[in-house]
């Protein structure tokens, strides 16, 4: 089972907001890899991928933005211990605004 990465801190989370994201194959190894920030489909699809497949904080920071994922996060398909480690470190994801 892969390990759980989780960041640092919560405001690392930097990435884009708007365009086309493409992942590379290390996270994107079966699949789409390119997502359209503008499409809650595709962007909820690319929050999953990262998530699951991240492999390190900088893949976290690089393609995660804290406000989009706090927003995102009770749409997203995660396994249940991905979700409940994200949760106990970052509590402000339980709450919705």
């Amino acid at each position: 089972m892969r390990p759980i990465v989780l960041p640092d801190a919560f405001d690392t989370l930097a990435g884009p907001t708007s365009g086309i994201v493409e992942l590379p194959t290390r996270l994107a190894w079966s699949g789409l890899r390119s997502f359209d920030l503008g499409d809650d489909r595709q962007l909820g699809m690319l929050y999953e991928t990262v998530i699951r497949e991240a492999m390190s904080t900088a893949d976290l920071a690089g393609y995660l933005n804290a406000a989009i994922l706090r927003r995102m996060w009770h749409r997203l398909w995660l396994p249940a211990g991905q979700r409940q480690a994200w949760e106990q470190q970052f509590p402000q994801l339980t709450h919705v605004t």
